[in-house]
């Protein structure tokens, strides 16, 4: 896998629903009207409902499982390890398709079996110029 340092895997388009975004504001508990009101979130700068930037964010690991990169021989599972830098440039309005742009930054052994990845990720909305969110993440990765 360290030879795949550079690689760029793209995900296929996925569509940001209103009932999604209203799952996560359920399962989250913000349910701040700029994403479950329609009508009072037309009325705002958006010109209607965006997602939350984390249900965004969340969206990386169906997003990553939806590109070509090969499978990390091996692996038994992976864990979120933490970002080392993550922006929300451009709010994602209910209806519009995302996907996911990967980038690998590092992989490295921290210990026996236990692998460190940063990937570089980058959502971009369709018909958008500045993605909806940046991030280089962490992931340890156990063989």
């Amino acid at each position: 896998m360290a030879e795949s340092v550079g690689a760029e895997h793209v995900s296929d388009w996925v569509e940001v629903t209103q009932a999604m975004i209203d799952q996560f504001a359920q399962a989250t508990g913000d349910h701040q009207f700029i994403h479950v009101d329609p009508v009072r979130a037309a009325e705002t700068v958006f010109g209607g409902t965006i997602a939350h930037g984390f249900l965004s964010l969340s969206l990386m690991p169906m997003l990553a499982a939806r590109t070509d990169a090969p499978a990390i021989a091996g692996a038994r599972m992976g864990v979120n390890y933490g970002g080392n830098k993550v922006r929300f440039l451009t709010p994602v309005r209910s209806g519009k398709r995302v996907r996911g742009r990967f980038t690998l930054k590092k992989f490295v052994e921290r210990q026996p079996g236990v692998w460190e990845q940063v990937q570089d990720y980058r959502l971009e909305i369709e018909g958008e110029e500045k993605p909806a969110v940046i991030a280089e993440w962490i992931a340890l990765v156990y063989v």
